[in-house]
């Protein structure tokens, strides 16, 4: 298996990866911010660490803690034709994506769905599905995980950026499963590139 994913990783679009970590506040004021569980929150457009996993990112928004576990969000900017992750199957979590700017492509099973800014796609647990962007401009969703706890996956996935082997782990730890082999498929089909790690 992890051989298999690095043949299908590097077989991919090659391209650097950029680190982009945003701290907006002190280490004092974030750690207050981490224990925060009830009352008002607000949260600025640009406040959150965030990653570029090469033409697919994250930006953490709304931790699971500050809605008791019952749901996170987190920001996925998309370079354009961007695949954002192969053909996967959440065990545990539903997905929620509203497209703010751009156009967002998704298979949701067998259906392809095409949704422009100001449109919902729900992504739900037990269905293979992948998303990208579909257009030569960026796009942008919010995503909101239901339960929270995968908002986690994407900083450990960032963590072990480059490492196949423990990227493998994680995903078994998430009861995550991909199909890295639906890669150059997908890319050839909607047109689209992925990063290698």
């Amino acid at each position: 298996m992890r051989s298999a994913v690095a043949r299908c990783m590097s077989a991919t679009t090659r391209r650097r990866v950029a680190v982009h970590r945003h701290h907006s506040r002190s280490a004092d004021a974030e750690e207050n911010r981490m224990n925060v569980t009830a009352g008002p929150l607000a949260i600025p457009s640009e406040t959150g660490e965030s990653f570029d996993f090469g033409g697919f990112g994250v930006r953490w928004k709304l931790e699971g803690h500050h809605a008791d576990g019952r749901f996170a969000i987190v920001h996925h900017p998309l370079a354009p034709r961007a695949l954002a992750a192969p053909l996967h199957y959440h065990h545990n979590e539903d997905e929620y994506s509203f497209v703010l700017n751009g156009t967002l492509g998704a298979l949701l099973g067998e259906e392809v769905v095409i949704a422009t800014a100001g449109t919902w796609v729900r992504k739900p647990r037990h269905q293979w599905h992948t998303f990208w962007n579909a257009d030569d401009v960026p796009c942008e969703i919010i995503e909101i995980i239901s339960p929270a706890g995968l908002e986690n996956y994407f900083r450990e996935v960032a963590a072990a950026w480059g490492n196949v082997d423990r990227f493998v782990d994680i995903n078994q730890k998430y009861s995550l499963e991909m199909r890295f082999d639906s890669v150059p498929e997908l890319c050839r089909r909607f047109g689209l590139t992925f990063p290698t790690m």
